[in-house]
């Protein structure tokens, strides 16, 4: 089976450990190896990609920075820790990526975030206008604030979660170790990588072993949790060792992983999520014009909406209709249904007047709108 390239993505996912980017001796980040990473975050970007990355180290550089003792820290310790380090962590990688002209977005994120969609839409959002702009979003749970009950536990999850919201195409787990092995290869040296896997199996999951260091959270087992969330979602996956100088490059240039595939793709896997998986919370009836937009791949104005029905809020799945009351498909929308009610048959540029804020200039926008099939003639 040929494997896929680095080369053949255009929107990357980079996850970062604690324990590849900060030395835990000295407490300090590794700068040496952070800048060779940079370097192949900028190719990669040179070359038209949309780059991210999923970021640890703010505990770990906080502690250090308090001079706090090794050990297990409590929940708060840890959340104070955090707020110091999530300070020097931010100005790190706005330090490494300026070097290549490249802006850095700082996105602090808890299990909400993607977990409701009005919050998913909104940091998806951000993240989408960041892209836009060319920065690279740098992104990390929000320890000051998550809580024992409700935090990812690992940065692994949290690096699906944000492949999957911003519908990336490819999610690299940087680790300590090479990919996914027949056994832990510190406890059976007759294990050996496997290159690609296609789908995560009962067989696939039994592979995994436990953390590693005091600094990281993960261990094998999160990254095969990590593969079932992205490929689910249509994100390929790949897991390689982080320890070296330009791991990317080395990756790009056939160097060993662990492929996880997926045989859908981001955007339609998602569009799947919208048209079949959320309950519709209203209508929205829309003029023929509109439906002409709406099936030549536009997205809906409110210019173009007649009519609002039922309680929705931003976020909601609604169902859009056409002048004949036919379903002409579903979507997010992106207004609360008083909003909406407000706005109708007004062009984007009056939504502000009219709601005293600046608003989006779509009713819903065509990245979450669902289009179903011309009925026949």
């Amino acid at each position: 089976m040929s494997l896929p390239s680095l080369r053949n993505f255009r929107r990357i996912v980079v996850k970062v450990g604690s324990s590849l980017l900060i030395d835990s001796e000295a407490g300090e980040v590794r700068a040496g190896w952070l800048a060779a990473l940079a370097s192949d975050l900028a190719a990669l970007h040179r070359g038209g990609r949309d780059v991210m990355v999923v970021s640890s180290g703010s505990i770990a550089l906080g502690r250090s920075r308090l001079k706090l003792p090794r050990g297990p820290l409590k929940l708060e310790e840890s959340q104070a820790a955090a707020a110091v380090g999530q300070i020097a962590l931010a100005r790190t990688w706005s330090e490494v990526l300026s070097a290549y002209e490249i802006d850095a977005g700082q996105i602090l994120v808890t299990l909400q975030d993607t977990e409701e969609r009005r919050r998913y839409l909104n940091a998806r959002s951000t993240i989408a206008k960041l892209l836009e702009w060319r920065a690279i979003p740098v992104i990390n749970e929000n320890d000051t604030v998550a809580t024992a009950e409700i935090r990812y536990g690992d940065n692994d999850r949290l690096a699906a979660r944000v492949a999957t919201m911003a519908s990336a195409d490819l999610l690299v787990l940087l680790s300590d170790i090479d990919g996914l092995y027949t056994a832990p290869p510190a406890n059976d040296p007759t294990a050996s990588l496997i290159p690609v896997v296609e789908a995560v199996t009962a067989e696939i999951e039994g592979m995994a072993g436990a953390a590693g260091s005091e600094l990281s959270r993960g261990g094998m087992r999160t990254k095969i949790e990590a593969a079932k969330i992205a490929t689910t979602a249509g994100t390929h996956m790949l897991i390689a060792n982080g320890k070296i100088d330009h791991p990317l490059r080395t990756i790009a240039d056939g160097g060993r992983c662990t492929w996880f595939l997926t045989p859908a793709n981001p955007v339609t896997a998602r569009k799947r999520w919208i048209a079949g998986s959320l309950e519709p919370k209203g209508t929205l009836t829309i003029d023929a014009g509109a439906v002409c937009a709406l099936r030549a791949g536009k997205s809906l104005l409110p210019a173009g909406v007649v009519r609002v029905e039922g309680q929705f809020a931003r976020g909601d799945a609604v169902v859009v209709r056409g002048p004949d009351t036919d379903e002409i498909g579903r979507g997010l929308v992106a207004y609360d249904a008083e909003d909406a009610e407000k706005i109708i048959g007004h062009s984007s540029p009056d939504v502000m007047s009219i709601l005293g804020i600046s608003g989006r200039a779509e009713m819903i926008h065509r990245d979450d709108l669902v289009i179903g099939a011309v009925p026949n003639s």
